[in-house]
C-alpha cells in the first residue's frame, strides 16, 4: 500500500511524484515504458503566454505559473547538480498584415496591466525587424512583436532532473516498464499487465493519451469520450545561433534556440494520422517555413525527427483533479502544448486537494468535475 499512486511518467506525473515527496506522501510512479518516453520526450520546449487581452482566471493561472516555474526550476538544479536548459528568452511574432499591428498596439496596453509579476513587469512590444534575419525582415512587412515573458527548457534535460529530484526523496519510488492494464478506485487497486496487483489510498492517472481510456471506462454514463491523441512533429537543427535569442512564432510555427548550438522546430498538430512515430511531407513543409522565416537555418543541420502523440481532453483544457465519481481518484493530463507550462502548478493543485486542501486556484474549466460533467 502507497499513500499516493502515480500512472504516467512524463512531465505531469514527474511534477506529481515531486510535489507528493515534497507533502511527505509515500508515493511510488509506474511508467509503461520509460520515463518522458511519451510526448514529453520531444525537444521544442516553447513556453509560451496566452495573449494579454480579454484577460481571465485561465489566462492569470497560466501567468502564475509561467512565472514561478523559474523559481521552480532554479531550485530543482540547485538541488540535483543538473540543467534544464531553462531561459527566459521571449518570443518575437512577426506581423504580417497592417490590421495586425494596430491590434498588437493594444495588446501592448494590456500587458502593461496583466503581465505584472511579483518582482517584474513584463512587456509586450511592438516594433520592425532588425538586419539581424531573426526573423527575416520580409517575413514580418508589418513589423514584430517581442514579449519578455515567454521562455524556453529542454525538455528532456527538464525531465532528468525531475527524474534525479525523486531519487533524493527516501518515501519516493520510480518504476519503470510497469504496464497498467486496469484500475479499480473503490478498492484502491490496479493490476499490472505482468499479473501483479497494487493497493493505494490515491490515485492520480497522469498517462497523458492513455488517461482517456481509463477514464472513459470510470466514467458512466457518458454521452462522449474524455479525450484523444493529437499527433505532434518536430524537428532539431545543428545551427549556429545564439541561444539567447527570442522564440519566434508564427502561424502555429515555433522556431526555438536552445544551447549547444540547436534549434528546435515544431510543430504540426495532427487529429488525423496514420502512424503516429514517424515524421512525413508535413514536417518538411514546416521546416521550409521555418528557413523562409529564419534563412540561418538554411545551412543548418537536421539532427533529429521526432512524432508523438500529445493528450488532447475534449473539453480543450487540462482536466485536473478529483474524479466526482471516485473519490480515491485524480486525473493529471490533456495539457496538449501547454503542460510543460502548467505542470507544476496542475500537480501541486492536485496534491493539495489530496491532502485536504481545496483547488480554489484552478480555474473551474480545468477541474475534472467540470470536463465529467460536459461529457453527460
Amino acid at each position: 500500500m502507497c499513500e499516493v499512486l502515480i500512472v504516467g511518467g512524463g512531465i505531469m506525473g514527474l511534477w506529481a511524484a515531486v510535489m507528493a515527496g515534497r507533502a511527505g506522501f509515500t508515493t511510488r510512479l509506474l511508467e509503461r515504458w520509460r520515463i518522458g518516453s511519451g510526448a514529453s520526450g520531444g525537444f521544442l520546449g516553447a513556453l509560451m503566454p496566452h495573449m494579454p487581452d480579454r484577460w481571465n482566471e485561465k489566462k492569470q493561472f497560466q501567468f502564475d505559473a509561467l512565472v514561478s516555474l523559474e523559481g521552480e526550476i532554479a531550485e530543482l538544479e540547485a538541488a540535483t547538480g543538473l540543467s534544464a536548459g531553462y531561459r527566459r528568452s521571449g518570443r518575437v511574432m512577426p506581423i504580417g498584415r497592417a490590421h495586425l499591428r494596430e491590434i498588437a498596439h493594444g495588446r501592448e496596453r494590456d500587458a502593461a496591466q496583466n503581465w505584472r509579476g511579483p518582482a517584474h513587469q513584463y512587456l509586450w512590444q511592438v516594433g520592425h525587424a532588425d538586419e539581424g534575419g531573426w526573423p527575416a525582415a520580409d517575413a514580418a512587412p508589418f513589423g514584430i512583436v517581442q514579449d519578455t515573458l515567454a521562455a524556453r527548457v529542454a525538455p528532456r534535460n527538464l525531465l532528468a532532473v525531475l527524474r534525479a529530484a525523486l531519487d533524493q526523496f527516501p518515501h519516493v519510488q520510480c518504476e519503470e516498464g510497469a504496464e497498467v492494464v486496469s484500475i479499480e478506485p473503490a478498492r484502491g487497486r490496479l493490476l499490472l499487465a505482468d499479473g501483479r496487483a497494487l493497493t493505494f489510498d490515491r490515485l492520480i492517472l497522469a498517462a497523458g493519451v492513455a488517461s482517456f481510456g481509463f477514464i472513459d471506462g470510470l466514467t458512466q454514463p457518458r454521452r462522449s469520450a474524455s479525450g484523444g491523441a493529437v499527433k505532434g512533429q518536430a524537428a532539431l537543427f545543428r545551427a549556429d545561433v545564439d541561444k539567447a535569442l527570442p522564440i519566434i512564432f508564427t502561424e502555429g510555427l515555433y522556431i526555438v534556440p536552445h544551447e549547444n548550438g540547436q534549434v528546435a522546430v515544431g510543430s504540426t498538430s495532427e487529429s488525423r494520422f496514420d502512424d503516429p512515430n514517424f515524421t512525413d511531407r508535413q514536417l518538411d513543409a514546416l521546416l521550409a517555413r521555418a528557413i523562409d522565416i529564419a534563412p540561418v537555418l538554411r545551412s543548418a543541420t537536421v539532427i533529429e525527427r521526432w512524432a508523438g502523440l500529445r493528450p488532447r481532453a475534449t473539453g480543450l483544457e487540462p482536466m485536473v483533479g478529483r474524479h466526482p465519481d471516485h473519490e480515491r481518484l485524480f486525473v493529471l493530463t490533456g495539457g496538449f502544448k501547454v503542460s510543460f507550462g502548467l505542470a507544476h502548478a496542475l500537480a501541486r493543485s492536485v496534491v493539495e486537494e489530496i491532502a485536504g486542501g481545496g483547488m480554489n486556484a484552478l480555474p473551474e474549466s480545468f477541474q475534472c468535475a467540470h470536463h465529467v460533467a460536459a461529457l453527460r
